[in-house]
């Protein structure tokens, strides 16, 4: 059996239909294998970094493996971005490589080259990936494989890389001959004793929140948490990787956290005596720079699988008093035995205030739905979530897009929100749409900005070829919106490299789209929402939709970068609690835009 078949076949096994790559001379022997495999569908990309990032939206939608395949050299090194996308995000991804031949690989590191597009990819992609092997022995594939798989899936899930030279790719093997990978065992972990203080501090606490995230559907754990919620019937905060665990209006559910969270959902966390962290790691973008200042007021118990997330707190940073490292299958599994008696702790009045700062803070006021001129971002989310459907997919980019997306969308049950949570690079949501697409056989809805179509314009070309049925809708403020910002938070205002007037440059988007044979649509202002998005939305197949968002549009709330989160609300009456006055006009903390903003809802 020739290596190549050996592959094909066992991608095949793993449950995959599709297989993303792009072909290269060094690995020609693969793509023929693959393409004549009967189980398995090539999938061509236009550059291998869209091609990975096809494969990591693969991953996230069939919550499954996703596979990207390349070349050697540059072929490999183009993934790379997309590569730390499913590193940061814990996505399990196979990327393979094609090499040179063994005889041509070079003999020393210090040798720069010996074959001809020959690159050290093992060395370059050690730490981005879980694993990163190159096959030896032809006899080897086979455990090498089934190791890389084992190692993508398992604990903490993650890409991994296996490098193919050629000769080996095309050398006869005997497949009943070949040496397995042994599967390790399981530790068990007993964490009975951590559980039964978490139920202690849960029954101690006035105001408990339980922040969750993306964690919780990397490990296929949706139904397990709803149960742990409806039981406690604790308010829930969701992190943007979260925040389509549960829908909007679930009775329980407090809103967003962050630096760019809800005024409402950052008030609940500061005014927390208890918070309860499963399946988010608690980055900046959810404390705040000045990690001490987050919920200073609140016991704090993390539960990860990861050690290093649980002790990468420094001095100065936030301090857990419950650390758990488990599992969180482990973790949910250990409540069974309090789910067979009733829970009668309440937390009515803590809840009810947390629905008023709701109330009172609203990300998409409506004196926003007045504004003349384009269209504000925070009132297209608003009407675009209100139109999709439970169950939808909606994919998200980078910066200001995903920002506005994730401040303001109203998720519906059984939605799916994604984007690349940690790297965050402009350019994923289209060729992860891709991905997503093939996985989910329907209608995917993607939002992009000018910037980022411009990263991965030539995946157009995927979504013409295979007819995708892929609602593209650019957020098209003719510039860096977000690098605006920090431009007039930092620079007083100096714009460099983040507009036409200072370096960048944009097409004609409907000219674009009649090249890649796609239907344009185009709305400048709020009376053309409604109409424009009824169109898109009853179009068969793929659809460019140009949204002209005021080039001027913030961020609001955006806390400034280095700063803790927001301050205690100070019309919260109980005496124990210690202000701590962070955004107050003056101290810097907030843009001067964010404090009348905050000064008008009031």
């Amino acid at each position: 059996m020739k290596l190549s078949d050996f592959v094909a076949d066992f991608l095949a096994k793993q449950g995959l239909r599709h297989i993303f790559l792009y072909s290269g001379g060094a690995i020609v022997h693969v793509a023929d294998s693959i393409n004549r495999h009967p189980k398995l569908k090539l999938i061509i990309p236009q550059h291998e970094q869209g091609g990975a990032a096809a494969a990591d939206g693969y991953s996230r939608i069939t919550e499954n493996l996703g596979c990207m395949i390349t070349t050697s050299g540059p072929g490999a090194t183009n993934t790379v971005t997309s590569v730390c996308n499913s590193y940061f995000d814990s996505i399990p991804v196979l990327i393979i490589s094609g090499q040179v031949a063994t005889f041509r690989l070079k003999p020393t590191p210090e040798l720069r080259q010996k074959g001809f597009q020959e690159t050290d990819v093992i060395s370059i992609f050690k730490s981005i990936t879980k694993y990163a092997a190159q096959l030896k022995k032809a006899e080897d594939i086979r455990y090498e494989l089934e190791k890389a798989v084992y190692i993508a899936s398992s604990g903490r899930p993650g890409p991994v890389i296996l490098d193919l030279p050629d000769d080996l790719q095309r050398a006869e093997i005997d497949k009943g001959f070949l040496r397995r990978f042994a599967l390790p065992k399981k530790k068990k972990s007993n964490i009975k004793r951590e559980v039964g203080e978490v139920v202690k501090l849960i029954g101690k606490a006035k105001r408990p929140i339980l922040i969750l995230g993306a964690g919780i559907r990397v490990a296929k754990l949706v139904r397990e948490v709803r149960k742990f919620v409806a039981y406690f019937k604790m308010p829930i905060l969701l992190t943007w990787g979260g925040m389509d665990l549960f829908p909007y209006d679930y009775k329980y559910n407090a809103g967003g956290v962050g630096v760019c969270g809800p005024r409402g959902g950052n008030f609940a966390v500061q005014n927390s005596d208890l918070v309860i962290a499963l399946g988010t790691r608690l980055s900046q973008m959810i404390t705040g720079g000045k990690q001490n200042l987050f919920a200073p007021m609140a016991k704090k118990v993390m539960v990860d699988i990861d050690s290093e997330e649980l002790d990468k707190f420094g001095p100065m940073d936030l301090k857990l008093d419950l650390k758990i490292q488990a599992e969180l299958s482990d973790f949910f599994n250990n409540f069974d035995e309090f789910y067979k008696k009733p829970w009668s702790k309440r937390w009515d009045s803590w809840q009810a205030k947390i629905t008023e700062w709701r109330s009172r803070y609203p990300i998409c006021p409506t004196q926003y739905y007045k504004h003349k001129g384009n269209i504000n971002a925070y009132v297209f989310i608003k009407e675009l979530s209100s139109a999709l459907r439970p169950k939808d997919i909606i994919l998200t980019d980078a910066g200001g897009n995903l920002s506005w997306t994730m401040q303001n969308w109203q998720t519906k049950a059984d939605q799916r929100l994604i984007s690349a949570w940690n790297h965050s690079p402009m350019g994923y949501s289209v060729p992860a749409s891709i991905g997503a697409a093939f996985a989910a056989r329907r209608d995917i809805y993607t939002i992009t900005g000018d910037g980022g179509l411009m990263m991965c314009l030539e995946e157009l070309g995927t979504i013409t070829k295979h007819k995708l049925p892929i609602k593209i809708f650019i957020f098209n403020n003719h510039g860096h919106g977000i690098q605006k910002q920090t431009m007039d938070t930092w620079l007083a205002g100096r714009y460099t490299a983040v507009n036409e007037e200072t370096g960048l440059w944009f097409p004609n988007f409907k000219k674009v789209s009649e090249a890649f044979k796609l239907p344009y649509f185009h709305m400048q202002n709020h009376d053309e929402i409604k109409k424009i998005l009824k169109r898109v939305l009853s179009t068969k197949g793929p659809v460019i939709c140009d949204v002209e968002i005021d080039p001027n549009q913030k961020i609001v709330p955006m806390l400034k970068f280095g700063s803790g989160l927001e301050d205690l609300d100070p019309k919260l009456p109980p005496d124990e609690l210690k202000k701590v006055m962070i955004y107050q006009k003056g101290k810097g903390d907030f843009l001067e835009e964010q404090i009348l903003m905050e000064a008008k809802l009031i």
